[in-house]
Order: C-alpha cells, then structure tokens, then sequence
C-alpha cells in the first residue's frame, strides 16, 4: 500500500525544501523526496556558496598581487590551492550541515531516494516503495548541458563541479562559454594563476545583460591577461597526451588554442529525464524545461515545478518564491501573488561584478514603454577612485512623466551589493524623488547612485514633470 501526503516535493534543493516547508507550516503532511548522495542542493554544494567562497579568496589575492597600485609592498602573494580547497570544504559542510538537520527536522517525512511517476498521483521510489500524493512540488533542478559541438562529447572536459573542486592550480584552461558560471570561474582561475581562454559562440559574454555592461566586464579580463573570443564557430576539439586543443572561426579567420583542461561552461539544462514526466500528464518545452502558469502549475494542475527546472530563471532567491508560492498555492491560501518578474534581480560575481533589477532598457523598448535613462562613471567617483575601481557605470531607468523608479544596471566594484539600494524603493513604486529625499554619506561607494538620480530630477523638471512623492500605501 502507498502512503498517501498532502503535498511532496520532489527535490531537497532551494525550491522544494521551502515548498515543503510553507506546506507543513500550513498544516499539510509533507514528504521530501531527495536521492542525491550528499543532501543540500545545487546552491549549497556546486553552486553559489563555493563558487563565492573561491572567488571572494581569489579577490584577495588579485589585491594583493596589485598592492603597488596603492603603494604596498607585498611579496610572494600566491594560492595555496589545498588550503582554500579546505577552507571551502569546511564552509560548505556547515552550509550543508543545516539544511540536512532542517530536512530531518520531522516536520515531514524524508525518503533519500530518487522517484519517478508511475501515474498522476503516484511515484515510485529507487528502493521500490511507493508514495502517493494530492499535490507534487517538482524541484529537480538542473544538469551540465553537453550542446553537440564536434568533438565535445569526446573529450576530457571539467565541468563547473570539478573546477569547484580544485585543490591545485591548473596551469591553463580553455573555457567554452560566456555566462554567468563561465565568467565568474574564467576570472576565478586566471586570478590564482591559471592561463585562460573564453572562447564564447555569441556576439557578446553575459548575452543576458546588456552590451554596454558586458563590454566593461570584458575590457576589465584583458586588462587581468583572460583571452577571450567572442562570435566564434567551435569547428573541432580534440584532447590528446599534451591537453585540450579547440579550433574555432570568428567569422574572418580560423583560430586554434591549446590547454591543460578544458571546461564545458555551455549552460545546464532541466534534470527531469528519469522522473516519468509522461506518466504524470506533464509537459515541457521545446528546450526541455517544464511548463508552468503564473501559479507555478504544470499541465497537471495539482502538479507544481519550480527553480531550475522549469525557470525561465535560475537564480536561488527565484526559486525559494516559486517554491513558496506552489506549497500555498496548493493550500488554497488566499490573496496569493504570482512571483513578479518586474522585480527580478541579478548579480553576476565577476570583477567588476554586474548586478539588474527591474526592467531593462530592452524590456521597456518591447513594451513600449516611455523612460527617461541616465548613468554615471565609477572612474569619476571620489570613494571608487581611491579604491581603484575605476570600471563600470551606474544606470537609472524611471517613467518619463512620474519619474517612478523603473529599474537599475549597476556595473562595477561592489554593484551586488550597490543595486540593494534600488530594491525597497522598487518594490514601494518609489520616485526619483523619493530616493533623492534619503541621506547619502559622503564619501561611499553607494552616493554615486545619487548622480544618474539627479540628472534624470532635473530631466523631469525641465519638462514640466515636477514630482514630490508616489509611495504606495
């Protein structure tokens, strides 16, 4: 006989940990599905907790190694690479520690198993036994993609877990791709010591960004000696006694490029092919993700996704929404919202780091939205001038004749940090002028979001548009 739950989730990661949590706290009987050897989830394992916690060390030491430039004297700065590798594993296990105790904490029943569907309110664990259930919470997450490039499929490459894993210093990488994880450990690598290649297919890195930003990012690795090619046709990879060997066009001539290790940073993709998607009535897309509604229900209704494996973004504080959403969704809870995508925000952990929130230039164009935009230089900024971080800008975007606060691009020293300081005015449908009524302390990194503030006040003023305040109440 299977025993039947209100509600479980299948995936112990970001989204259906807080699924199952909101559920039990809603009074719902709960099971956590989770057959991964070490429990935790992809952020906490091999995702943005180690990656931080090495790009963060490795940001001390490009300090150091640059100390002149403030007029330091430091000598022999360099990694240990089993040194950090420890201290990142001892960060991690504490991480993992308390998500495995919140797990186990009896509020639901956890089964360490993977599970497929065997009908609609049904699926089948490793072990054999079976579980039934009102309502399904997939959060399976997501899996290296290995896209068909010749030769790929055949050679020795690193995936972003290996590189996470590194206890030495590789001495050169070739890596394909130029997304967020492509970026983030291209830069990572290159500063413990390690030649790097980035030979990206698109016309620009971070394609998701705008290509004003992406430029500065680019312009800041070549400036750290990371080689990288953009607009590229991989045409063969080959690994041999020597390494990794990749030939590649850029449209006007053929390149090749040899390393030690090659890393596959091409994207991931939905982990849902052992889950029986079928058997349940669940669709997915032409790209493999699973489709949902607004409500984060699939085309089973009782039958919720969320995270990764159905997106369309893969960003942790995005997942825990959606989760939460589906467990309350799923109890009927009411006055529900769905996740708003006009408040999404990103942070891209390069150096300098690349954060959004709220709509984009592109965003607004599409929707025919009018705007007024201003922007500012960090290299024309007293506290970012002492610090040396001269890359980046800080981007506003308001509503022409309100001047509400439509969204922010912040490219620079600290701009995951910096693009906080538009997300409560966001979310209160704050004005320019709002946030111009707020103390700036002198001299900070964060003032200089003051500068594009002003410009656009004065833009609003010179056409009539004179707005004192519009918080929501």
């Amino acid at each position: 006989m299977a025993t039947t739950y209100d509600f479980v989730a299948i995936g112990g990661g970001s989204a259906g940990f807080n699924a199952a949590r909101i559920a039990a706290d809603l009074g719902k009987r709960v099971a956590v599905i989770d057959g991964a050897p070490k429990l935790g989830g992809l952020c906490i394992l091999r995702g943005c907790m180690p990656s931080k916690t090495l790009i963060y060390a490795a940001e001390v030491l490009h300090l150091a190694k640059t100390a002149a430039s403030f007029g330091l004297k430091v000598t022999g700065a360099k990694a240990e690479m089993k040194a950090v590798h420890a201290r990142k594993k001892r960060i991690i296990a504490d991480f993992a520690k308390d998500r495995v105790k919140q797990l186990e904490s009896g509020k639901f029943d956890l089964f360490k198993s993977y599970a497929h569907f065997v009908d609609p309110h049904t699926v089948e664990l490793t072990d054999g036994r079976r579980i039934r259930g009102k309502h399904f919470l997939i959060g399976s997450g997501s899996k290296v993609s290995v896209p068909p490039l010749p030769g790929l499929a055949q050679a020795k490459f690193w995936t972003s877990d290996d590189v996470l894993d590194l206890n030495f210093q590789p001495r050169s990488v070739i890596v394909l791709g130029g997304g967020i994880v492509a970026t983030e450990l291209a830069q990572f690598l290159n500063r413990i010591g390690t030649r790097v290649c980035i030979i990206q297919r698109g016309e620009q890195i971070l394609k998701g960004h705008s290509k004003e930003a992406a430029e500065v990012v680019v312009s800041a690795f070549r400036d750290e000696g990371i080689e990288v090619h953009t607009g590229t046709k991989v045409l063969r990879i080959s690994t041999g006694s020597t390494g990794t060997t990749v030939t590649f066009s850029d449209g006007k001539r053929t390149h090749r490029r040899r390393a030690d290790h090659l890393f596959n940073a091409l994207g991931r993709e939905p982990d849902t092919s052992r889950l029986g998607l079928e058997s349940a009535g669940v669709k997915t897309n032409d790209r493999g993700r699973i489709e949902i509604n607004r409500w984060q229900q699939t085309s089973a209704p009782h039958i919720y996704a969320a995270g990764d494996c159905c997106g369309p973004h893969e960003i942790v504080h995005v997942a825990i929404q959606q989760g939460e959403l589906a467990g309350r969704h799923a109890a009927k809870v009411k006055g529900l919202r769905p996740v708003d995508d006009s408040m999404l925000l990103g942070v891209v952990f390069t150096d300098p780091q690349l954060a959004t929130i709220g709509y984009q230039e592109k965003d607004l164009t599409d929707r025919g939205i009018t705007y007024l935009s201003a922007s500012y230089p960090f290299n024309d900024h007293g506290k970012s001038m002492l610090m040396n971080a001269n890359y980046g800008f800080v981007k506003v975007l308001a509503a022409a004749k309100t001047g509400r606060i439509l969204g922010a691009e912040i490219v620079g020293k600290d701009a995951g940090e910096l693009i906080h300081s538009f997300t409560t005015p966001l979310s209160m449908g704050a004005t320019i002028h709002d946030m111009l009524k707020a103390p700036w302390y002198h001299p900070t990194l964060s003032e200089i979001v003051t500068y594009p503030l002003e410009e656009i006040a004065d833009d609003l003023k010179a056409h009539g548009h004179k707005v004192t305040h519009s918080l929501r109440h």
